[in-house]
């Protein structure tokens, strides 16, 4: 792996351009070297950190240029240590300061997308998911549903990201592809919790339509979940100065 850095650092500063084989092959050895020591589910922290550290000491531009390589998903190494929930890796690579974390995989998703689902199982996991947001761009939508990190969030009843999420400053109007908001998420799933949360949020706009002109309430109610209907109800008319009760048929 060695003669590889250092043909590619002498590739990146055009003092040895290498023939379009010769680079094939150097990069090929390097993603396969470096994807076999940061992006499976057992790779450590500690060896992570000796590879970048040496990769540094060759060059800045080589350290940039392997850490942000891909595989033929389009996935890098910060999309599989998000994923594998391996957040000391995740921690490692983001201190190095050259990920691409806004990255898009084949399927459309970055890792801050992919961070927005993972298992967190203590606090400084959860310290380095809001590192990770803190990098990049949480409103980026999906290239293929645009879907962002908050309705793919609320979509699965992660709270704790939810919550993450919009301290980062994610917009909770946003629509994708099909005109969902995050709202509409939640009222479709049935997460009362978050529906409340979304609703705090001083610009959320309940009255927003999809495609289908349907709106969070006639979605939840579409759903069966009349106890997201009624906090909807209430919020809509509240926030024009009504009172009143509305009952809804069960």
């Amino acid at each position: 792996m060695f003669s590889a850095c250092q043909a590619l650092k002498k590739h990146l500063s055009d003092d040895t351009a290498l023939s379009c084989r010769d680079l094939h092959d150097c990069l090929e050895t390097l993603q396969q070297e470096w994807f076999s020591v940061s992006s499976h589910k057992s790779a450590t922290p500690h060896t992570v950190d000796d590879y970048l550290s040496a990769l540094q000491l060759i060059s800045p531009s080589v350290l940039q240029c392997v850490v942000n390589m891909t595989d033929s998903n389009g996935n890098t190494a910060l999309h599989y240590s998000v994923s594998h929930s391996n957040f000391g890796i995740v921690k490692k690579l983001l201190d190095a300061e050259v990920c691409k974390v806004n990255q898009q995989n084949k399927a459309g998703y970055t890792p801050i997308m992919l961070a927005a689902l993972a298992a967190v199982e203590t606090p400084e996991d959860m310290r380095v998911v809001k590192q990770l947001f803190t990098k990049g761009d949480v409103n980026t939508k999906a290239s293929q549903a645009g879907q962002t990190a908050l309705m793919l969030a609320v979509s699965h009843g992660r709270m704790d990201m939810v919550q993450a999420l919009l301290a980062q400053g994610a917009e909770v109007n946003l629509q994708d592809d099909e005109g969902s908001t995050a709202l509409m998420c939640a009222s479709e799933h049935g997460h009362a919790d978050i529906v409340k949360l979304l609703l705090a949020q001083t610009d959320c706009d309940a009255a927003l339509t999809d495609s289908d002109e349907s709106t969070a309430l006639s979605i939840a109610l579409e759903a069966g979940h009349h106890d997201i209907a009624v906090l909807l109800y209430a919020h809509a008319n509240f926030a024009k100065g009504q009172t009143g009760v509305c009952f809804f048929n069960t």
